[in-house]
């Protein structure tokens, strides 16, 4: 199923259990989102998705709120207590595993549309349960761009090939990889697979992988060995981000008092070894740190009295971390209407 297609099922079955009355279909045609405007087009559209609802165990409701008489148009609905599940009882391990997941599970690309959806219906004066919506809402929290289009890769058995910039490395290399499944691990996801320039199972950080990942064969044509157990890859591999790691700066005098409650092997930089105004102003320090992308935003918030010297991947994190400082400082301001410099 399509990520369109199941993004407008779900608005669906949001409005539908959200509505207190019947809906008709000109209503669901207006509150949910992903319906064509032919008519047409809309009514084989919205017929496919009442089969879809009904064959995936969703009970789906046709009626009218209008008591005798003829002529009144027919709706739809889900009764809420059709739809909830019955009591469930769960073993103390199975309760553990769900905790574990509702952690996981924070928030979904489409939340805004049916919230979008809700707010539709009850512009149009219909009376919506909000609680029960917000109560079905999926939710991932991850902020990695390639997370969505790998998710959906190791759900198709689909090989896909992207950019991956390497712990210690400031150049970025060609990936080729047949995912087998995306782990989150001590706060980051991980994607574990074959890798085909490698001939080996390697494990990615996504927060490395640079621009888009793109599909690099056809659906189903990855199949994950037997035995192989994705989680216990991620977790057993060597993951050098989590290894501390000294890093040479040069902080200035009478300043960066964070950093410097930590440094190690504080010197001065002698008169004469630095080229320019700011010679005789530096001292050289060693830091100790574990992740890149969170020790070069630290560093950046002192501006121009941290310089770092090594490793490369640091100086590179740290430059590119002032240049998007100094790019937001030069973007015009907009005004309250909205305008740029007066379009």
């Amino acid at each position: 199923m399509s990520r369109r297609k199941t993004e407008r099922l779900l608005n669906l079955v949001v409005c539908l259990l959200a509505t207190r009355r019947f809906l008709t279909a000109e209503q669901i045609r207006r509150a949910v989102p992903g319906y064509p405007d032919s008519d047409e087009a809309f009514k084989r559209m919205f017929e496919r998705d009442k089969e879809e609802l009904r064959e995936l165990g969703v009970p789906l409701e046709v009626g009218s709120d209008q008591q005798g008489g003829g002529g009144e148009e027919i709706g739809y609905r889900i009764p809420p207590q059709a739809y909830e599940l019955p009591d469930i009882h769960l073993t103390p391990d199975e309760a553990a595993v769900l905790g574990l997941a509702a952690r996981v599970w924070q928030r979904a690309s489409m939340a805004e549309a049916a919230s979008g959806a809700l707010l539709k219906l009850r512009a149009a004066g219909v009376e919506t349960d909000v609680p029960t919506a917000v109560g079905i809402e999926p939710r991932v929290n991850t902020q990695d761009p390639a997370f969505p289009v790998l998710w959906e890769a190791v759900r198709d058995g689909r090989p896909v090939a992207f950019d991956y910039q390497g712990i210690g490395r400031t150049s970025m290399s060609r990936r080729h990889l047949e995912p087998w499944g995306v782990v989150s691990r001590r706060g980051r996801w991980y994607v574990v697979g074959f890798d085909l320039d490698r001939d080996e199972q390697r494990v990615f950080r996504l927060s490395r992988i640079v621009g888009d990942v793109k599909a690099d064969g056809p659906a189903g044509a990855v199949t994950v060995p037997d035995g192989v157990d994705v989680r216990r890859i991620a977790f057993d591999w060597g993951d050098p981000v989590n290894e501390p790691r000294p890093a040479t700066v040069r902080l200035r005098r009478g300043a960066a008092q964070g950093p410097r409650r930590w440094a190690k092997d504080v010197r001065p930089v002698p008169a004469g070894e630095l080229d320019g105004a700011w010679d005789g102003e530096w001292d050289e320090a060693v830091l100790t740190f574990r992740d890149v992308d969170r020790f070069a935003p630290y560093l950046a918030r002192f501006a121009d009295d941290v310089v770092v010297l090594d490793p490369p991947d640091l100086r590179e994190a740290m430059i590119q971390q002032l240049k998007s400082v100094l790019a937001c400082a030069e973007r015009p301001a907009r005004p309250a209407d909205g305008t740029v410099n007066g379009s």
